[in-house]
């Protein structure tokens, strides 16, 4: 009987080594030398798009697949150039299920230089052509390098440059015309499925515009709400199911473009209108009908309409000033300030009272001729259902004021004590009402007034002045401030 081979371990270690490192080999070329079936829109069976605030968006593509027994891979020809691949999520809607063993996100695209760098230590024909006859012969020759131009080694010589053109016998696997998301999986049974892969993408985003258009006397408006779509994600997405999220997510990281400005907006048909549910904290606003939504384009779709709406329109004259706590002698005059004007709507009522997105609101007024004038724009936060809104427009041009420090004494301790007179004066022909707010910081006493104020909070005092048309009102009042 012939005694069993032993093998040294010096031997054995390396011996044994190869053959794993064979065995990994194997397993990793597995999914390199697998069939690959391409998907494209032809085989899409429903697209879905979220697109966030943040310049993201969520995308279901739905395929319908025909798998054979074993390893193989699927190739999504048509995801997002800016797909993030680790959120990319592959499942089984309906059919037999499938084991994952591996995925590939392949943006080298097919390009000339891509291709020739592809073939570095690769054989490829040089083409010559004769200037003089215009034959054309070849030869083979070796890809050396591509770095600062092209190295070719021939049977007899090196060259560098190409003196010709060059013929490739293929194009290789891992080099795409297209970025492509490939899946290597394992199928027990063959057969049609239907899969559904999902992933974020960056640069694509929206945003929403509205349209505010008053009536003569500012008391009514109709508003148009608009969402505006930017697709910068590097591909289409053709008859989907559009949804946008409201609201604010945490986020690891936020990228995205800036979206540019709308373009000219009409009236919102209200069949288009975007229906609107609440999503955990968030909301979520669904387009009633399927949209497609080119790469590089921007696109507008009706949010909300709503007519009749009551506005309000008003006056404030805010001082600014960030020394009170000072309270320190002004004996100079503020002369020729103007104040803001405001509106002010309810987010309630039958065709309002939606949570409004985050947005621009651009308000028109018509002219003597009928025609709208833009008279300010201001931007709005995501505003719940009964809320507020109020939109500063700009600044009255027919309302003036001035305002002095009449008097000004330092009492005992930390206190002061200053007298103020600010005279409004307007010269339309109509009569309005200005808010006149003035802030303190510490603890503060009005101790006279020629009209009674309203505190509104800790650190601030309004009044509410009836200026006459083509007239002039005139406020006085004394605080004490402890700072």
């Amino acid at each position: 009987m012939t005694p069993p081979r032993t093998i040294p371990i010096a031997l054995a270690l390396p011996l044994m080594l190869n053959a794993l490192l064979a065995g990994s080999a194997a397993a990793q070329g597995a999914g390199s030398t697998a069939p690959e079936v391409s998907l494209t829109t032809s085989s899409r069976t429903s697209l879905g798009i979220t697109i966030y605030n943040d310049g993201q968006a969520l995308v279901r593509d739905a395929q319908r697949v025909t798998l054979a027994h074993g390893t193989q891979r699927i190739a999504f020809r048509e995801v997002a150039a800016t797909i993030r691949p680790e959120t990319a999520s592959l499942k089984s809607i309906a059919g037999a299920g499938f084991d994952l063993l591996e995925q590939n996100f392949d943006f080298d695209l097919l390009t000339p230089a891509a291709l020739l760098r592809k073939y570095v230590g690769r054989t490829v024909t040089v083409i010559h052509t004769n200037p003089a006859t215009g034959a054309e012969t070849s030869e083979q020759a070796t890809v050396l390098a591509t770095n600062d131009g092209v190295v070719l080694r021939y049977p007899d010589r090196i060259e560098t440059g190409i003196a010709g053109r060059l013929s490739f016998p293929d194009v290789p696997a891992n080099l795409r015309d297209r970025p492509t998301l490939s899946i290597v999986l394992d199928a027990q049974q063959a057969g049609e499925r239907q899969v559904e892969l999902s992933y974020l993408a960056n640069q694509i985003g929206w945003k929403a515009d509205y349209i505010a258009n008053l009536n003569a006397d500012a008391t009514r408006m109709t508003l148009n709400g608009w969402v505006t779509l930017t697709n910068q994600s590097g591909t289409a997405y053709q008859n989907a199911r559009l949804q946008l999220v409201a609201g604010t997510l945490n986020r690891v990281t936020a990228e995205g473009k800036p979206i540019p400005a709308p373009m000219a907006l009409a009236r919102a048909a209200k069949a288009e209108q975007m229906a609107e549910e609440k999503l955990g904290d968030y909301h979520l606003y669904t387009l009633p009908r399927l949209t497609t939504i080119e790469n590089n384009q921007t696109k507008q779709v009706a949010l909300l309409s709503a007519s009749d709406v009551p506005v309000q329109r008003e006056y404030v004259l805010q001082n600014n000033a960030m020394d009170w706590w000072y309270l320190s002698r002004r004996p100079d005059m503020q002369k020729g300030l103007k104040p803001s004007v405001y509106l002010r709507f309810e987010n309630k009522g039958g065709e309002l009272g939606i949570p409004l997105p985050a947005g621009v609101v651009r308000a028109y007024m018509p002219d003597s001729s009928g025609g709208s004038q833009l008279i300010g724009e201001d931007s709005i936060a995501h505003t719940a259902k009964g809320e507020v809104v109020l939109l500063r427009m700009g600044e009255a041009f027919d309302l003036t004021a001035d305002r002095v420090q009449t008097d000004y004494r330092a009492l005992s301790g930390n206190a002061r004590q200053s007298s103020y007179r600010i005279e409004l004066r307007n010269a339309d022909s109509k009569p309005v009402t200005v808010t006149v707010r003035e802030p303190f910081h510490g603890d503060w006493k009005i101790t006279s007034e020629t009209q009674e104020h309203v505190k509104e909070s800790s650190g601030s005092a309004a009044w509410k002045i009836n200026v006459p048309g083509e007239g002039k009102a005139v406020l006085e009042y004394t605080v004490i401030v402890n700072s």
